[in-house]
């Protein structure tokens, strides 16, 4: 049996004000393609669908278009859980009547314990379970026991889904959580306060497989079966060198066999520029990729009038400017320099930066005699 692991969609999400659903749209395009040209099993979306509770219009109608395309044309089952940024109930909504046309929503904990079953020659029955995301508190009342972490909450859990599991069908578990130890991203809302959303791998040791969402980056922990596939694409410029993408999963009758990540390409990746405002510019003429998502970092020691709109003339998707250069060197005494220069000299440095040329002799009499006369006054 082959099924793709996927998850952190985080669909509608903005970033630095800019709507990346276009993005997201074309990267799903390529998903769809690729169970088109290798068809599968099965699709998995292990949580972080959208990327809030009450998602944009657009999102849902992207979702919409590609839950068509994948279950209705290309006609195969798709099984999706909450993560911590979706709204379960909203998610969950008309659930049962769906699982007709081959989309399976596991959004409460009844759903996680009635596993969408699958089969195929080479694995027989392969039982998919889904824990939609549930924090400490909502276990606790959920089952009326004292759980205080998210490690307790999963232990609780797993231990409710094994004590449904059938010994003639292969098992796949469906969560998201964040696995102690595992590499997290800037741009994972985090879960908990002080640690305690960490859960231990060894919860999920006696799965074939463990479908895992949350974390961005692509990764296993504790065990080959036990992966995240990463997110869909890039949400953060830490992420600038993850290859985002998805995860093709295969099994057999002896269990798992074998993941392959998959990669997927944004129109616009997220990459991290740091030079002075010179080099940068002179290296956007000519870079291919000027479209893409940026944040730079200029390491010019001197005050720039409008670094960013001469950034932008090269790089039109500059989202974000940091001048780390502007801090490097003794602070106190360049300030102290800047402050003993006169009126005259800081007033030809700004005629240079806003002209590019400086101030003709007839232009230096006239403003030498303005501040002289201010000065008097």
């Amino acid at each position: 049996m082959k099924f793709i692991h996927t998850s952190d969609w985080h669909l509608g999400r903005q970033f630095h004000n800019v709507s990346l659903i276009a993005d997201q749209s074309a990267v799903l395009a390529q998903l769809v393609a690729f169970i088109e040209e290798n068809p599968v099993d099965a699709v998995i979306v292990a949580g972080d669908i959208y990327d809030r509770s009450v998602p944009p219009t657009v999102a849902i109608e992207l979702l919409n278009q590609v839950i068509h395309q994948i279950c209705g044309t290309l006609n195969t089952p798709m099984i999706l859980i909450p993560g911590n940024h979706d709204g379960a109930e909203r998610l969950g909504f008309g659930a049962e009547q769906m699982k007709n046309a081959g989309l399976h929503i596991i959004s409460d904990f009844k759903q996680m314990l009635e596993p969408v079953i699958l089969r195929s020659q080479s694995a027989g029955e392969v039982a998919f379970y889904g824990i939609p995301y549930s924090d400490p508190e909502t276990v606790r009342a959920a089952f009326q026991t004292s759980v205080t972490t998210h490690d307790d909450a999963h232990q609780l859990l797993t231990r409710k889904v094994h004590e449904h599991t059938s010994p003639t069908q292969k098992q796949v578990l469906i969560s998201h959580c964040f696995v102690d130890g595992a590499i997290e991203s800037e741009s994972e809302r985090p879960l908990s306060i002080g640690g305690s959303d960490r859960v231990s791998h060894e919860h999920f040791i006696d799965f074939d497989y463990v479908a895992l969402g949350h974390l961005h980056q692509p990764q296993q922990k504790g065990a080959p079966y036990i992966r995240y596939s990463g997110s869909l694409m890039k949400y953060s410029f830490s992420e600038q060198h993850q290859k985002k993408g998805f995860t093709r999963v295969e099994l057999n009758q002896d269990g798992f066999v074998s993941a392959e990540h998959i990669e997927l390409t944004a129109p616009h990746e997220m990459r991290i520029l740091e030079g002075e405002l010179n080099t940068i510019l002179e290296q956007g003429k000519t870079d291919p990729k000027h479209l893409d998502y940026l944040l730079v970092r200029l390491m010019d020691k001197h005050a720039i009038l409008n670094p960013m709109e001469k950034l932008r003339a090269v790089y039109p998707n500059v989202l974000h400017l940091e001048k780390p250069g502007m801090l490097i060197g003794v602070e106190q005494e360049m300030a102290s320099a800047r402050l003993s220069r006169s009126e005259i000299d800081m007033f030809r440095d700004f005629f240079v930066e806003v002209q590019d040329c400086d101030l003709s002799a007839e232009q230096d009499r006239a403003i030498s005699d303005i501040i002289n006369q201010l000065t008097r006054q």
